[in-house]
């Protein structure tokens, strides 16, 4: 599995390229546990991740856990159809999980 790291001062973007699966997370892992500490901001950049199963659930789960003990704020970026389907899944039957916290935030209508 490639990651590419991206830091800028305080943020740091990491994109995947491939699939995410049981065999890639442990690459995906290391990657994050790599960024500095100086890093306060991480999101991670799906736009390359077409197809991710559980392994990408818990690899989000992880990263979330891991910056409540650090401080770092985590975020998603770049979803495709199979990865957003099934956030939204998760978040439909698993509410307390706060999957939400990861899909694309919809702006409300404008009123009438």
């Amino acid at each position: 599995m490639l990651v590419t790291t991206t830091t800028d001062g305080i943020t740091a973007v990491l994109s995947p390229h491939g699939e995410i699966d049981s065999h890639t997370l442990p690459a995906l892992l290391t990657a994050a546990r790599k960024l500095p500490q100086s890093v306060t901001q991480v999101t991670w950049n799906f736009e390359e991740t077409a197809f991710m199963d559980v392994a990408g659930l818990h690899l989000l789960f992880q990263q979330r856990l891991a910056c409540l003990g650090t401080g770092r704020t985590v975020a998603v970026s770049g979803l495709h159809e199979q990865p957003l389907h099934l956030l939204q899944l998760m978040q439909e039957l698993f509410p307390a999980g706060q999957w939400h916290d990861f899909l694309p935030q919809v702006l409300p209508a404008a009123a009438a």
